[in-house]
């Protein structure tokens, strides 16, 4: 199956981040859908075929606890006592409770540095936009998050000595009316030589 041209300009120009406050969290995602996600995600292009992504699933419900206690606790333990809001220490728990499934995307360093750290982190935000546009294909909310919870994840995760993560992908089914785009004009971004 080919897609065309406009197709894909829609579908790009459609993409939009949706927060977990609009999710619906009584409809799941289903694995298999989860699984394409990650399949799509994983033909990002990659330097050198150090395919550097990796990730953690978040999808059952004690899997998605544990993510919002281990956040809310974070928040509270990292937060000074005049910048502390009760608020978003709840709001920190609640998001991966309200969400049909959380993925920490993880840059996983080629061991022989054989290339750029830059080139790898832009090779793991490909997957990611990989996964961001079939969740909008899907009509699947998504959202990927960069707290300092999740950046300082490394314990938590258990990741490698040349892992890190780079962030939480949030994905929900949602009930967010479509909105407009809102980009300024590639002209004033564009030099031609």
């Amino acid at each position: 199956m080919s897609v065309s041209a406009a197709e894909l300009g829609e579908l790009l120009r459609r993409r939009r981040a949706i927060f977990p406050k609009s999710y619906l969290p009584e409809r799941p995602i289903d694995r298999d859908i989860l699984e394409q996600l990650l399949e799509n995600a994983n033909w990002a292009p990659t330097h050198k075929r150090t395919e550097p992504w990796r990730f953690q699933v978040f999808h059952s419900a004690e899997s998605r606890n544990s993510l919002g206690d281990y956040l809310s606790e974070f928040y509270r333990q990292n937060t000074v006592p005049e910048a502390f809001s009760e608020e978003k220490m709840i709001k920190n728990g609640e998001n991966p409770r309200r969400a049909g499934a959380v993925i920490a995307i993880i840059l996983h360093r080629d061991p022989t540095e054989s290339l750029p750290e830059f080139e790898e982190i832009a090779a793991v935000a490909m997957a990611v936009q990989n996964m961001w546009l079939s969740c909008a294909a899907l009509g699947l909310g998504s959202y990927w998050s960069t707290p300092k919870a999740a950046l300082e994840a490394r314990d938590f995760l258990a990741l490698a000595p040349n892992e890190r993560c780079l962030g939480l992908f949030y994905m929900g089914w949602h009930d967010m009316p479509e909105l407009p785009g809102k980009r300024g004009p590639v002209a004033e971004k564009t030099i031609w030589r």
